[in-house]
Parts: C-alpha cells; structure tokens; sequence
C-alpha cells in the first residue's frame, strides 16, 4: 500500500509541474463526464479487463439542462479478459453533439497485463475512427443571405490512436493515458487551409478506499486533466461506501471559467449495486460558472453489467475492483 502510494505521488507531482510550466489559449475539446470512475475505459485504454469479468457499461449525459444545444453524449463500452487475464481487449462507442455538431467515435483497445505488488500494472494501445459532421441548416444566420454559411450538412472521418498505464489492487488505482495523440486536421470545409486540429488530452486519474474491512468506508478520487497551451481542469469526488453495496457523495470540477475562481460545478452522486453483476449510478452537477442563471444543472446517469468469471484472483489480493 505504501509503496503504490508512493508511486501515485510521484507521478501526481510530476504531472502537476509539467502543468505549471504551460500556458496558452486553447481549451479542452473531448467532452466531460462526472462518473469518470464508472467510465474509465473511455480515458485510458489499459483499463480494459480490470474488473477481470466482461463487463458492459452504458452511460448518458445531458450537460446544462434548458440551453438549446447543449452538449448531450452517450457512451457503450464493452471489455474483457483474455489469454487468462494476462491481456484484455476492450471497445467503446461513443456519440456527443453540441449545438449544430455531431460526433461518433469508435475505439478499439488492447491492454497486457503484468502482476505487480500485489495486483495488476497494464500498459495500454487504442486505434479510434471519430465521424464528425456539422449540420448548417440548423444555424439561425444574422442575414438572410449570409454566403459565409454553406446551408448543408459537411462531414469529415479522422483516425487516431492512443496509449496508457495502469494499475490497481483491491483498494488503490493509478492510471496515466493519453487517448488522442494525432493533432489531425478536422476543418470540415475543403478550401485548404486549416483551422481547427485535434488536440492532445492527457489524463492522470487516481483512487484509494479507506476505512475497516466491515463498516463505512471512504473512497476519494481524482482525475487531473492536461491539454497543451490549455487551463487546468480537474475532477475530484469524495465518497462513502456503505455496507458494500451503497455510493453515496459529492464532487467538485475545477475550470469552466478564466474570470471566476469558483470552478465549473459542484456534484451530487449516488450508486449502488444493484445485484452481484449490476451497479447503477446516478450523479447531479450544479453549475458554478458564468451559466449558472442559465441552466438547470447537468444530469448523467450510469449502468454497468458484468458477466462470469470471478471478482477474486487467486494470484493478487485484488477484490471486487468494480468499485474502481
């Protein structure tokens, strides 16, 4: 425990000073999600076959409740282990739009796992095919004859690919990932020039449960998040475990604003286990931004299902990781 702890401060610390040294203008692009720890497989690609069973999680999110166009995603993702736990195969499929955009994304991921201190290290690979369209009938021109405006639906497919590190036991995980590498051109327009890329997005997330073997437990967690020449963001969460099957707590999301020192949104969030395969998690943000006299929160909901296998490997002391 000493030892992973130790290791999970190093790597805080460096992220953190690789952090200070940048600043600039541009701004996260992949979009948000609060249940992060429900949903990591969409982060790093070396999650996949952590929970050493297959496992399906399906999740929705409704951001800024009450703004027309305000981003709306979904994400199916689907892993298991092969080779006898030592690699696992995962995939996810994803779509968010925002206003008149569009984006469907499919990633396929490949994770090899080694024992380690008493649990898994997983180095992690990702190939992903992202569709991105724009609808630009939907826009509400100033002019009527506004030329600057095509009036039609422009489309564009761009390929990345992806890397991670992660690892866990049966109260502790740490994961370093890059998911989009490719700074990939994404104009939708064909007149040559370039405008808008792909940025790289950079994520160290972490998590530890705390507290007797029987009883009330607390689990934080965090997930720092890093784009180049681009403000910090982070989310943290601190939770309570009660009697093995019952999430209950609160989060806070750093950013959303240069102006105000508040953050973006403040958390509410409740899971449970619902039976031994199936959890469900529900969480509400409450904006503190600039937004907040203009929306009525953002609402995201969760499912995980897992199949066969067993929460217990004989070879690690690693114990129902679906909470992680």
């Amino acid at each position: 425990m000493k030892t992973s702890l130790y290791i999970f401060t190093l790597v805080a610390i460096g992220s953190i000073l690789l952090l200070s040294t940048t600043t600039g203008l541009q701004a996260q692009q992949d979009e948000q999600y609060t249940q992060f720890m429900y949903n990591k497989l969409r982060y790093n690609p070396a999650y996949a076959g952590s929970d050493e069973k297959v496992t399906l999680g399906i999740l929705g999110r409704n951001q800024w409740v009450g703004i027309a166009g305000a981003p709306n995603s979904q994400v199916i993702s689907f892993d298991m282990p092969i080779a006898g736990n030592r690699a696992a195969a995962g995939l996810n499929l994803m779509r968010n739009s925002i206003g008149m955009t569009n984006k469907i994304t499919s990633d396929f991921s490949y994770a090899y796992r080694i024992p380690w201190l008493n649990g898994y290290i997983a180095l992690g690979a990702s190939a992903s095919i992202r569709h991105i369209s724009t609808d630009f009938s939907l826009a509400t021109p100033v002019q009527s004859d506004d030329d600057a405006i095509p009036g039609n639906l422009q489309s564009k497919v761009v390929p990345n690919f992806g890397v991670g590190l992660y690892y866990h036991y049966d109260n502790f995980y740490v994961g370093l990932s890059a998911p989009r590498l490719l700074d990939t051109n994404i104009d939708l327009s064909n007149d040559g020039g370039t405008i808008s890329r792909e940025v790289q997005h950079y994520y160290l997330m972490g998590g530890v449960i705390l507290g007797p073997d029987e009883g009330v437990k607390f689990f934080p967690q965090a997930l720092l998040k890093y784009t180049p020449d681009g403000p910090f963001d982070a989310d943290l969460t601190l939770n309570f475990i009660f009697l093995e099957k019952l999430i209950v707590g609160g989060g806070y999301r750093v950013g959303g604003s240069r102006h105000l020192s508040v953050g973006e949104s403040a958390t509410i969030m409740i899971s449970a286990t619902a039976s031994e395969s199936l959890l469900l998690g529900l969480s509400y943000d409450i904006t503190l931004s600039e937004l907040k006299g203009q929306n009525d929160g953002s609402i995201e909901g969760t499912l995980r299902f897992t199949f066969g296998g067993d929460n217990v490997n004989t070879n690690t002391r690693v114990r129902n990781p679906r909470w992680f």
